[in-house]
């Protein structure tokens, strides 16, 4: 890197639960989520015309969050017309790619201002809305590996031994915390005109207990897509030991609840200081993608060692780490490969309780890693989602 990449702020809405009956944020399209954030940027003294770019992950780019999201955002927000706007898409991933993909442009040097992050309104665009083909045609589903994400964090708790029990209870810690947790600096209400729609997390039941989620049934035990991972893995050794979760394993209460929201990051070099007018709150170290082939659902843990790795920042060294709630197994397996102390993982909740809301995850967990790290005094924070398909992201960064 020819330069450090700064965060300069990280800011978010609240999440909001999806719900069937028309969700609190239901009304209000993922760009004009986004949007608002841009807005707040402005009256936090960011001068719109001196942005290189704005980069914003979604995943599911259809219907309204079809083609260039962030450009529709930049304009609906009153931002310059000049001002470049781009999205990627890296499914579950997509936030923390569009922030790496922003401190990589300030660190090489070729943007001295760039504003990354997420959008995802999932009550208006839900999952499979751009009717992916690798999810109907059987022979691209063979190639791919593709199992539904569900159906692979069923597998990945059975291959790694994660009980029913395990699950359920890291639920019930997930929701404890997130009722118990103090409201998070970062956070942006949702509001239109003097009408403020939402200005907290949504989701969290304090009330919830092993014993209530013990009755709930699981979501994929009867998934015949099971079958594609008897072909791919019947030759292992370790899978003919396996117990096969024919029950299923996760439930709606272990899965990530379905949430709209958004998030934005803003990254910039050491000249930005003077530009903005302030000193930097963190700043990003390391960065990394990494799959497996699906429907394999750990990635995770090689992801984040060589953003770790790249960072220079040991396991030991880290006082907060945000790993996406994609399932109660993926933080539960990710604190285990990588010896973290599970006080410091997810200590004020998660996506089980409270919701994850796709391509806005990304930037979510770095601005509550950093609300985290200056409650503490600073240091480093490690931040993981891994994804369907076999992917998995990873990013470092330091409060300052």
């Amino acid at each position: 890197m020819t330069q450090a990449a700064y965060i300069y702020e990280a800011i978010r809405t609240p999440r909001a639960r999806v719900r069937r009956d028309g969700g609190t944020l239901a009304g209000v399209p993922a760009f004009e989520l986004f949007g608002g954030l841009l807005a707040e940027l402005s009256r936090r003294g960011v001068p719109a015309d001196r942005v290189d770019d704005v980069i914003v992950g979604v995943s599911t780019p259809a219907g309204e969050q079809a083609a260039d999201l962030a450009r529709v955002a930049v304009l609906a927000a009153g931002w310059p017309d000049g001002t470049p706007a781009g999205v990627v898409s890296r499914m579950c991933c997509s936030g923390l790619d569009a922030i790496a993909s922003g401190a990589a442009q300030v660190a090489s040097g070729a943007a001295e201002l760039v504003v990354a992050g997420g959008a995802e309104s999932m009550s208006r665009t839900p999952m499979f809305a751009d009717a992916p083909a690798f999810a109907s045609d059987p022979a691209l589903g063979d190639l791919t590996g593709f199992v539904t994400i569900g159906l692979a964090a069923d597998f990945m708790a059975a291959r790694y031994g994660f009980s029913r029990a395990h699950l359920d209870a890291y639920a019930v810690r997930s929701h404890e915390l997130s009722a118990a947790a103090p409201a998070w600096p970062s956070v942006v209400p949702v509001r239109r005109g003097a009408e403020t729609l939402l200005d907290r997390d949504e989701g969290a039941r304090p009330d919830t207990t092993a014993e209530s989620l013990a009755s709930l049934a699981p979501l994929f035990g009867g998934d015949p897509l099971w079958q594609r991972i008897e072909r791919r893995f019947a030759g292992e050794p370790w899978f003919a030991e396996m117990r096969r979760p024919d029950g299923g394993l996760h439930t709606v209460a272990t899965s990530p609840q379905l949430a709209d929201a958004a998030s934005a990051v803003l990254i910039g070099g050491e000249a930005a200081q003077e530009m903005l007018g302030r000193s930097p709150r963190g700043r990003v170290l390391g960065w990394a993608h990494e799959a497996v082939r699906s429907p394999g659902l750990w990635s995770g843990e090689a992801a984040a060692r060589k953003a770790l790795a790249m960072a220079g920042v040991k396991v030991g060294d880290l006082k907060v780490a945000e790993i996406n709630e994609s399932f109660s197994v993926t933080p539960l397996l990710l604190t285990r490969q990588l010896e973290l102390d599970e006080r410091i993982v997810n200590a004020r909740g998660g996506a089980v309780s409270v919701g994850h809301p796709l391509g806005a995850s990304g930037g979510i967990l770095l601005a509550n890693a950093l609300d985290r790290l200056d409650a503490e005094g600073g240091g480093y924070g490690l931040l993981v989602i891994p994804a369907a398909l076999g992917l998995a992201t990873a990013i470092v960064i330091e409060a300052l």
